[in-house]
Parts: structure tokens; sequence; C-alpha cells
């Protein structure tokens, strides 16, 4: 016979008896939680799905909106990447708000439990706050579009081209090849030298004696003749400019040429353009310029004439002949 059917029969459940007043409790507990707190479960519940809905939603727009608009896949990687920490963070705590708000319903004492989840969570924060904080600038970084992989960079006092990135770190290898590793929290001020465009300054020297209205004329026909080869006429954005005399150095005339480009591609036309420079000074008979010729007010003597020795004492049979040199430096 079952258990529960022997205690029946023998009046345990009887209005007034141990197990009877037993089952009268719990029917009027039933009866409160499913007035009471049934509902509120119920209402937790249903904000809880909205709100994972709502966090998935979120998340495939932007990775659609990525996809759609982001012609590097590696951005389109990077949000989905970012798309992920924040779905699964933001599934985690509600997943955490609600157990709680069940454990609560359930009449379980939360007090405890949530102190030593404070103390803990201290404890963590404290050991592992850079963590966190490289953590919070890649999520940064990544929305704000600071750089992507592939991107030249300066950051952290580092000078490269970005290599990999995740949330905690970012790598950079510099033109020699070697790789940093840098954490995302000391990355502070970032010179993005990959973004929109790039502008070059090449400084023609020529000798003081040229005409500077031939030498400008000169560059500027060599610039623009670049801007308009077949190799070249993709990568500018704007006509180079010419500014004109900006220093002179001794007998330098500094005459400074700036190139406008796309990111990245002043390098093969900078080259270039000095390459015809050269060959156009050799051309027209010019000559470079250098800051330690000198030249005399009245042109160059092909000889020197030789100084005059001085006069020996009679009187001084020990002196010797002497010749007058003249002091390079100045003076007497």
């Amino acid at each position: 016979m079952h258990p529960f059917s022997l205690a029946a029969r023998m009046g345990w459940f009887a209005e007034g008896r141990f197990l009877g007043k037993v089952l009268d409790e719990w029917a009027v507990d039933a009866q409160e939680f499913v007035r009471l707190r049934l509902p509120h479960l119920l209402l937790v519940a249903a904000i809880a799905i909205l709100l994972s809905r709502m966090l998935r939603l979120i998340t495939h727009h932007m990775i659609r909106v990525a996809e759609q608009h982001a012609a590097n896949p590696l951005r389109i990687s990077q949000v989905r990447t970012l798309a992920g920490v924040m779905r699964n963070t933001g599934l985690a705590i509600i997943m955490l708000i609600t157990g709680l708000q069940f454990l609560d319903a359930l009449g379980v004492n939360l007090a405890p439990l949530l102190a030593s989840a404070g103390v803990a969570g201290i404890a963590i924060g404290l050991a592992a706050q850079n963590i966190v904080k490289d953590v919070l600038n890649g999520v940064l970084i990544l929305i704000e579009d600071q750089f992507n992989v592939g991107d030249t960079v300066r950051v952290a006092g580092v000078a490269g081209t970005v290599e990999f990135m995740t949330l905690r770190k970012t790598t950079v290898r510099d033109q020699d090849g070697t790789l940093y590793v840098i954490p995302n929290s000391q990355i502070g001020t970032v010179a993005n030298l990959s973004a929109g465009y790039s502008v070059a300054q090449v400084n023609v020297s020529v000798d003081f004696s040229a005409d500077p209205d031939e030498v400008i004329g000169l560059l500027a026909g060599i610039a623009m003749d670049l801007r308009n080869s077949a190799e070249y006429r993709t990568v500018f954005m704007a006509d180079p400019q010419v500014l004109g005399v900006d220093a002179i150095k001794g007998s330098e005339l500094i005459i400074p040429v700036v190139f406008k480009t796309l990111a990245r591609m002043q390098f093969e036309p900078v080259r270039e353009f000095r390459r015809r420079v050269r060959l156009a000074l050799e051309q027209h008979h010019l000559l470079p310029g250098d800051p330690y010729r000198v030249f005399s007010e009245f042109g160059e003597r092909n000889g020197r004439e030789p100084l005059p020795e001085e006069t020996v004492p009679v009187d001084d049979p020990t002196a010797t002949p002497n010749v007058q040199e003249k002091n390079l430096f100045g003076g007497d």
C-alpha cells in the first residue's frame, strides 16, 4: 500500500494533527505565491525575454550595417566581434538579474549572497583593473573606429602598421620588423597616418645664384607632369603646390613643394619627383644648394698672389723668414 494512502487511512492528515497543519500551511503559501509572486515572476520573465530579443536585434543590425557599408573585411570582422561581446555580456547581465529575482520570489535570503559577491567583485576588480581598462578602451577604439588592422599609426610612442587587434591589446610592427604588443589601456593619443589622405613636402635646395622665378616655374612644371602621368594620376587628390622661397641658408635657396595623395601613397610620387628634379637641375645647369659654399662679393679669382715675406732683421741671426698666414675664421 502506498505510504500516502496509509497515512490518510490512519488519519494523520486530519484537521488539527501535525501533517494536517502542514498541508494547510502549504495550501496558504501556495495561494499566496500564485496570487502575489507568480505574476511578478511572469512579468520578470517576459521583460527578460523582451530585452534578450532587443539585444539580439541590435547586434544583428550592427553586423548588417557593417556588411553593407564597410569596404574592409577586417572592419566587418571587428564589428562582428564587438557585437558578439555586447550580446554575450548583455545576456549574462539579464540572466543574472532574472535569477536573483526568482531566488527572491522563492524566499531565498539574498543578503549573504550579495555581500559575498560584492567582496569577490572588489577583489577581482583590484586584481584585474588593468584588464578591465584594456577591454573598455578596446571597445571604445572599435566603436569610434579610431584605427583598423592594416592602418599606419603612432600609438603609445610606437609607429608602425597595425597587424592584429583585440579588445585587450593591439600589435604594431614598425619599419625594421619589430613587433610591439600594446595593451589598449596605454593607448591615449592615436595618430592615424592612413585616414583620408596623406600630405608630403619636398624641400628642393638650389644655389643662391639661380633665378627663383625660373626655379619655381621649373619645379611647377615637373610636379604637374608627374601629376598628369598615367602612372600617378590616380594617386594624387589635388594639384601639387610650389610654395616659393621658404628659407635662405648661406648660398642655399629652399623651395618646398607639397603633394596631397591618397593615404600612404605619397612615397612613390615623391621619389620620382626627386629623380626628375635631379635631372632637370643638371639639364638647366643649376647648382644644388650648399649652405657652406661662400662666394666673394667681387667674384672668385683663379689664383692667389703670394703674400710678401717679412723682412728679417739683420741684427737677429736666429730669426727665420716667416710668411704671414691668413686667419680663415676671421679676426687678426
